[in-house]
């Protein structure tokens, strides 16, 4: 597939998510952390137009002043923006607006591409298509919590809930101490914070071919997990008790049987799935239960090639930390990964609801620890 049929691809993709919707579910913002389905149709045009179409496609015109102000997410370079909990404020522009504005963006991606392309460019549309594809995912995850937030569970699409995966394999796997490369140099696309090729020593571990399934983890939450401290970190455990964790997002207990949210509607929990929607303070307790750790991501990243992954994002035990040699681009691009190296965990794999050929084994992803709304799940390591 060349680079422009991949563009057309990803933008599709993007609005057929939204295609099971209606009007009402595009604007709601259920919490800081998760954004409305119409800020982000606008937020990844927003991208191609501001880091490609502006300085890029001679004589182009936005197509309304306002989105440079209204759907910039973090882009201090490119100047102000809305606050992120204000997203679901933005009421106006309206649902068929934003997809005019998308319609606006892409013939003018196409004009530009009958243009001669340059490799710079090339680069930054290919950016740009990973970065939907990330938002594709976020809009998956925060319309999951939007719809949750609703008393009768309304269902986005029958037979669609993405949490229905078993594990393949069982046992473990076992890696040999050793010096091992890690991270990526590749020619293919890959994200800034991949690369810094360097060698960690690694001692023996064994580490799990399955995920820790749902039967599982009600085992720990019946053996009073959430009420033991010896459990938890610190952090963790004050979270648990500050927020009454008692079990991982969208769980519910009705008439003492275990349902969970999907984007299905409400069903009854199968023990044999892969548990989903666990925060790293939970992953980090369950495992410690175990008498078990999780895996650190250079673990992970060694072992990968012998794991079947892709189904849940998978905690681990590493800070989401700068590579040896790492440093941050200029202008907007650089605002993408390094400033968001502190207090955050790195997640390896991919999960349901990524993309079709998004992910790979140096793949970074991170999120701050409290957080469960995304596809996450728990391998464990001896």
């Amino acid at each position: 597939m060349n680079i422009i049929e991949l563009y057309k691809t990803t933008r599709n993709r993007t609005e057929a998510i939204c295609n099971p919707l209606n009007t009402e579910d595009y604007v709601p913002q259920p919490s800081e952390f998760a954004s409305p389905p119409k800020w982000h149709l606008a937020h990844t045009s927003w991208f191609f137009e501001e880091m490609i179409l502006k300085k890029n496609l001679s004589g182009y015109r936005k197509f309304n002043p306002y989105f440079s102000f209204l759907f910039n997410s973090y882009y201090n370079t490119i100047g102000e923006r809305t606050e992120r909990i204000n997203r679901g404020l933005i009421t106006r522009p309206s649902v068929e607006e934003v997809y005019q504005y998308r319609q606006h963006v892409d013939s003018h991606i196409e004009i530009l591409f009958k243009q001669k392309v340059n490799k710079k460019i090339e680069d930054l549309i290919i950016l740009g298509i990973n970065h939907e594809q990330q938002h594709q995912e976020l809009l998956l995850t925060d319309l999951k919590y939007l719809l949750a937030q609703n008393p009768i569970y309304p269902v986005y699409k029958k037979k669609y809930s993405l949490v229905k995966d078993e594990n393949l394999e069982h046992g473990f796997v076992q890696i040999s101490e050793g010096i091992y490369e890690i991270g990526t140099n590749s020619e293919s696309f890959h994200f800034d914070n991949e690369e810094g090729v360097h060698k960690v020593y690694l001692t023996n571990f064994e580490i799990s071919k399955a995920l820790v399934t749902n039967g599982e983890f009600i085992e720990f939450i019946e053996n009073n997990g959430y009420e033991n401290f010896n459990f938890w970190l610190d952090e963790g455990w004050s979270w648990v008790n500050e927020n009454e964790i008692r079990s991982p997002l969208y769980w519910k207990k009705i008439e003492d049987e275990w349902f969970h949210f999907t984007l299905a509607g409400l069903q009854r929990i199968n023990i044999d799935e892969i548990a989903c929607h666990i925060s790293f303070y939970e992953a980090n307790a369950y495992a410690t239960w175990k008498g078990m750790r999780l895996p650190t991501e250079f673990e992970w990243e060694i072992a990968a090639e012998k794991l079947n992954w892709g189904k849940r994002w998978e905690w681990t035990n590493s800070s989401y930390l700068a590579y040896p040699g790492f440093k941050i681009a200029t202008g907007a691009v650089g605002e993408y990964n390094g400033k968001f190296m502190i207090n955050q965990m790195v997640l390896r794999g991919g999960s349901t609801s990524t993309a079709k050929g998004h992910s790979r084994k140096t793949y970074r992803n991170f999120f701050h620890p409290q957080y469960q709304w995304q596809f996450t799940g728990i391998r464990l390591v001896k």
